[in-house]
């Protein structure tokens, strides 16, 4: 009789364990576009030295870890659980490559802060030819900087404000409307989208038009580009401009 019910806990555990490898694979092919989705909204203009296959390698990983350490039981969708750790593994490949280099965070830093004490003392968003002048530079090399500060702008997204409950919510997940978690977010959703929404609103209005139809309508720079008569180059800049403003005022509110 042992033996009879050892044979059979035996195939019940292999059915079980076959049912959840089945789970696991239909969870990685159904998240598949979501791999290339984060990967083309992360990094939207990446620098010719970097292979996208490359990063949706990493992002492939961090899609299979995902689906290999979910647990449904706590009640989180598996979307919202493989985004963090898809994020994660495209900023490590990102990181491999210096993309995040200190001089890259330095220029970064420069503009942010040139930028906020010219609205402070205009008492509005500056042009782009006020903030080349402030910053000692021509315009074409303003409009370098931009692109230089491009991949830094979006992957800066990805800097989360923490909840007193450990709970995490970070600027992409408000831009792309991504399902709150749990309570704790719900209400921290409610105040970074009125508060973003304010500082959308007070953007030039082709910068407020390129952010809203790139996270909004997801229309890519090509895209935005053909609707504003704009080359894809100048809407890049253009969102890497906006992303330096909102990021400056979303400081602001989580002071």
């Amino acid at each position: 009789m042992q033996e009879v019910i050892s044979r059979v806990t035996s195939v019940v555990q292999q059915h079980k364990q076959g049912d959840q490898a089945a789970v696991r694979e239909q969870l990685i092919l159904e998240h598949i576009p979501l791999v290339r989705y984060l990967v083309s909204r992360m990094v939207a203009k990446i620098p010719p030295h970097l292979d996208q296959q490359d990063l949706m390698s990493s992002a492939m990983i961090g899609l299979i870890n995902a689906a290999d350490r979910f647990d449904p039981s706590r009640g989180v969708l598996f979307k919202t659980f493989a985004e963090q750790h898809i994020r994660g593994t495209i900023l490590d490949e990102l990181r491999s490559y210096d993309v995040l280099s200190r001089s890259m965070r330095d220029k970064y830093k420069r503009l942010e802060r040139e930028m906020r004490g010219l609205e402070n003392r205009l008492g509005r968003h500056p042009t782009s030819e006020e903030v080349a002048e402030s910053l000692q530079i021509s315009l074409d090399d303003y409009y370098e900087l931009l692109d230089d500060v491009h991949v830094f702008t979006f992957i800066s997204l990805d800097d989360s404000w923490d909840g007193d409950d450990g709970s995490q919510l970070c600027l992409a997940d408000v831009l792309c409307e991504v399902e709150a978690k749990n309570p704790q977010q719900q209400v921290m959703t409610m105040q970074l989208t009125e508060a973003l929404g304010c500082a959308i609103d007070t953007l030039p209005e082709k910068e407020r038009l390129a952010v809203t139809l790139y996270y909004n309508e997801d229309l890519n720079l090509k895209e935005i580009g053909e609707a504003l008569g704009l080359t894809e180059s100048r809407i890049s800049q253009i969102i890497s401009q906006a992303m330096v403003r909102l990021r400056s005022r979303l400081r602001l509110h989580r002071n």
